[in-house]
């Protein structure tokens, strides 16, 4: 509550220092008109030839400035989850068989460092609502320029649009005790600039044992020296803690959804293991942007990082230490070649080193106990890559590129001396993409890509949480072949947006649960994903003089035919079963209404299908429908102060569901409630200088 006495006293100061009152800002662009930079685009969302979700501050600001979590969830082709508070999981087109939690098979960056470590995990939990602030999602593998990833890749930016240099303070608290404080100082100008922030966000969680608090601390810095040459700085420190509550059974899930997974045979529950994760996180990176010629430029990134988590679990408790470092570097050439003909070419090199520890201990109530094991893992990988495309003035465009990559693993066992070191070399992976676009008239662009996708098994999986590790295990690898229309009509209100895409993925690695909770990977020979996304807005063109300064009705739809094509566990054949973990159908649609005098309505409604669990497809979570509103009161109050006193409530219809749902869990234990109805409300205060 001091938070919040704090804040109403900052805004009633604000407010009596504004001597006169503005109008508010409605003039934010439309999302197709937002420019992508994700494989060098570098123009708007209308134009760009590929499957491409894109998710702005306004979108972001419209639900509980809590997590990112709705935000990505209302786009077509992608599902966040939340397996309790602080465990996220990301699928692009299925890629979550793979990640009982965090994001695997998913290349990340942010501000252009690569955040996924060597070992192919990325800890998206750890960043704060406020770290980002703009998203890129390439829906479908990318690794042409990306690397290794057959799901996509995330590109994530904390960097605002224009630089206004000021002080933001904004607090959000929420049902089930939830708090999220943030307060940031902008210095200097657009050439030369400091950004420092503070984020907290806690929680009492909405089960038993998931209580939940991260602190984040960060800088970044923009330095231009003249015209040609800027440097960048992203500097992040994260802390971390969230409980784990385990899984449920159908049964239990029935009896009490909100319990916490209780005591099992030999295994303790949740409490007395005091299951949990600690985990802090530390990254600096830099980035070098020079500008040789009009025509051509080089941008060069390197980083540090390290990341400690300890982690009690129902079987074992686990302390891992992970630094690594890296860097990635691209050479861009852009010449107009004649009056009907642009040409883009870029090439460059990325590369990470990790040299990472994993210790599991006997978990004696929540403290290490006996060592069972003590690993060191040694890990690298390498990407080089070079595209180009061709665009003409008949509105034709062609894009071609491709990158070879390479990447190894090894693990030694110091707690058992006699075992030979592990090793394992995934061998050179060539990723070509190909992809065409056409104009067929202004308001119509029609495109096609054939692209192939890899990604080796990350470190976790070939020492996942059983302790055994497999060498075996085989990099997952396939093509994608997609084709899209994008429209936009009635003078930019409408946006249509509607792809289809068959992608056959061989050597598919799947996620299997043990009775204790424990993971461990397996490859499942080929499957078949098909699926159509679309997503369409309509911007209503409001009155000069109405009370309604704008209307926008929105909706996604995502249509999934995803099959093991051919698969055998033992002696059963899995052939023509569903993915398990991936509905059939989702659909979000909403509504934003703002009016002159600042007061605004965000409305979100969201369906999904029954998702199947296993790979079996005997078991299934049941289909639901959520929905959320958020109204508020936006106001400047002359030039340099901005308000925003919001409150909402989301699952108004106390929806009983499960989400995050542990794939082929042993003994069926595949059920992590979600949380009822719940309600928030906050208030964000910006003033510039």
């Amino acid at each position: 509550m001091k938070y919040l006495l704090t804040a109403l006293i900052l805004v009633c100061v604000f407010l009596r220092v504004a001597a006169q009152t503005g109008a508010s800002n409605d003039s934010a662009r439309t999302l197709q008109e937002v420019e992508v930079r994700a494989y060098g685009q570098n123009r708007q969302l209308k134009e760009t030839g590929m499957a491409i979700s894109v998710i702005t501050p306004a979108q972001l600001d419209r639900y509980n400035n809590m997590s990112i979590l709705p935000a990505i969830n209302a786009t077509p082709g992608v599902r966040m989850e939340e397996r309790s508070p602080g465990s996220y999981r990301l699928n692009i087109r299925g890629s979550s068989l793979r990640s009982p939690f965090g994001v695997r098979n998913v290349k990340v960056y942010w501000n252009g460092i690569p955040f996924t470590d060597p070992g192919g995990s990325t800890y998206l939990n750890q960043f704060s609502f406020y770290n980002i602030r703009n998203i890129e999602i390439v829906r479908g593998p990318a690794s042409s320029l990306y690397g290794a990833g057959t799901g996509g890749a995330l590109l994530l930016s904390s960097k605002p649009a224009d630089f206004k240099a000021g002080a933001y303070i904004g607090y959000a608290g929420g049902s089930y005790g939830m708090l999220n404080l943030n307060a940031q100082l902008r210095l200097g100008n657009a050439a030369r600039n400091n950004t420092i922030s503070y984020s907290r966000q806690s929680g009492d969680g909405y089960r038993d044992h998931t209580s939940f608090r991260r602190d984040m601390a960060s800088w970044e810095s923009q330095l231009s020296f003249n015209e040609r040459q800027s440097l960048q700085t992203s500097v992040l420190y994260g802390d971390l803690y969230y409980q784990t509550p385990g899984a449920l059974t159908k049964n239990e899930f029935l009896a009490n959804p909100r319990g916490a997974r209780p005591a099992a045979g030999a295994f303790p529950g949740a409490d007395q293991a005091q299951a949990g994760i600690r985990q802090q996180t530390f990254l600096a990176g830099i980035t070098h942007n020079y500008r040789f010629s009009d025509v051509f430029q080089n941008t060069s990134t390197v980083y540090g990082a390290f990341s400690q988590l300890k982690n009690p679990t129902f079987r074992n408790y686990e302390k891992r230490s992970e630094p690594h470092f890296g860097g990635r570097t691209v050479f861009t050439w852009n010449k107009q070649l004649n009056s009907t003909a642009q040409l883009t070419a870029l090439a460059g090199a990325e590369a990470q080193r990790g040299f990472f520890n994993t210790k599991t201990f006997a978990n004696n109530n929540g403290n290490p106990a006996a060592l069972q094991t003590d690993d060191e893992i040694s890990n690298w990988l390498y990407s080089v890559f070079a595209q180009a495309e061709l665009q003409l003035q008949s509105g034709t465009s062609i894009q071609a590129g491709l990158s070879s990559n390479k990447s190894s693993i090894s693990i030694q066992r110091l707690s058992s001396p006699e075992l030979a070191t592990q090793k394992r070399t995934y061998n050179n992976e060539w990723a070509p993409r190909v992809a065409i676009s056409q104009k067929i008239i202004p308001q119509l662009l029609v495109y096609a890509s054939v692209s192939k996708g890899f990604s080796s098994p990350t470190s976790q999986e070939v020492l996942p949480s059983t302790t055994v590790i497999n060498t075996n295990l085989n990099a997952e690898h396939g093509v994608s072949y997609e084709a899209g229309v994008k429209s936009n009509w009635l003078n930019n209100a409408l946006y249509i947006e509607v792809n289809a895409f068959r992608y056959e993925l061989q050597d598919a690695i799947v996620q299997r649960r043990d009775q204790s909770g424990a993971d461990f990977f397996e490859n499942a020979g080929t499957t078949r994903q098909e699926g159509i996304e679309s997503q369409l807005r309509y911007n209503f063109v409001p009155k000069s003089k109405g009370f309604v300064s704008g209307l926008q009705l929105w909706g996604s739809h995502t249509w999934y035919f995803f099959k093991y094509r051919n698969f055998k566990q033992l002696t059963t054949d899995l052939s023509g079963k569903a993915l398990p973990g991936v509905a059939p159908h989702t659909v979000a649609a909403g509504l934003d209404l703002n009016t002159k005098p600042g007061i605004y309505t965000n409305i979100t409604w969201f369906y999904s299908d029954p998702v199947p669990l296993n790979d079996a497809n005997a078991d299934f979570a049941s289909a639901y429908q959520l929905t959320g509103i958020r109204a508020g009161w936006r106001k400047n109050f002359g030039s340099k102060i901005n308000a925003d006193l919001f409150a909402g409530v989301d699952n108004l219809f106390d929806t009983e569901y499960s989400l995050g749902n542990d794939i082929n869990a042993s003994g069926g234990r595949y059920y992590n409630t979600a949380p009822g109805v719940n309600y928030f409300g906050g208030l964000t205060l910006r003033y510039s200088w």
